[in-house]
């Protein structure tokens, strides 16, 4: 894993939102890598850096938000392999959880066997903002693992609110490959996204982070994280 300063771009691969796509169905499609064998090797990645930034941590805790799709499946990997190595996980999800499924789906299971703390969490609730209080107490860090690269167009609520609740805990976040709610070309908020404190990002530097400088003060300091192959 390596860091991205915004300085040593040319040591990255760029990647569009289209490019993302493209880079995994070639994976998949062409080399025959699992889905859910990218899954691991992303979840994998951002455990480290995570177990890495808890170190002197005598008794850490960290709760995952998670969505429906393979960003929230990367989560669940990434509590995993939390839990594994003695730290106290507690996974939210922010959707029906039969909404999960595929690869995302192969992961949550695994989790539900091994009895990790699982909440469901109701957005559209008038009172998210306190639930997720509850959730948050007496945690290290929270972990985004929301929304992907595929989001575009305006974000509205019940997801925009959910996002400015978890900023509101100036607790450390580390967003899975993007911040939720930003747009992966432009590097924009939509308008509203998650405000990371580290980014593990998965292949390639993401061309918004490029395009916008200011990008930057959502997603901390970016880390790219190996899955297993490399942008041809």
């Amino acid at each position: 894993m390596k860091e991205w300063t915004g300085d040593n771009t040319d040591e990255f691969s760029v990647m569009s939102r289209q490019e993302v796509r493209d880079f995994d169905a070639r994976a998949i499609e062409q080399l025959h890598i699992p889905g859910v064998v990218l899954m691991e090797n992303a979840g994998r990645s951002c455990a480290d850096l995570i177990l890495h930034t808890l170190e002197g941590h005598s008794k850490p805790k960290v709760c995952i938000f998670c969505g429906s799709g393979n960003n929230g499946g990367d989560g669940f990997v990434i509590g995993r392999h939390l839990f594994n190595q003695g730290v106290g996980v507690n996974i939210v999800i922010c959707t029906d959880p039969a909404k999960i499924k595929g690869d995302a789906k192969i992961n949550f299971e695994i989790c539900r066997k091994m009895n990790l703390s699982i909440d469901v969490l109701d957005i559209e609730s008038a009172d998210v903002c306190k639930d997720i209080e509850g959730h948050v107490k007496d945690c290290d860090l929270l972990v985004d693992a929301l929304l992907g690269t595929g989001l575009s167009g305006e974000l509205k609520s019940p997801p925009a609110l959910l996002i400015r609740c978890l900023n509101a805990h100036n607790l450390p976040i580390v967003a899975v490959d993007i911040p939720s709610g930003m747009d992966c070309d432009t590097g924009f908020p939509l308008p509203v996204c998650i405000e990371a404190a580290t980014t593990v990002t998965f292949a390639a530097i993401k061309k918004g982070f490029v395009e916008c400088p200011e990008s930057r003060t959502a997603t901390g300091r970016v880390f790219v994280a190996d899955i297993g192959i490399v942008k041809m």
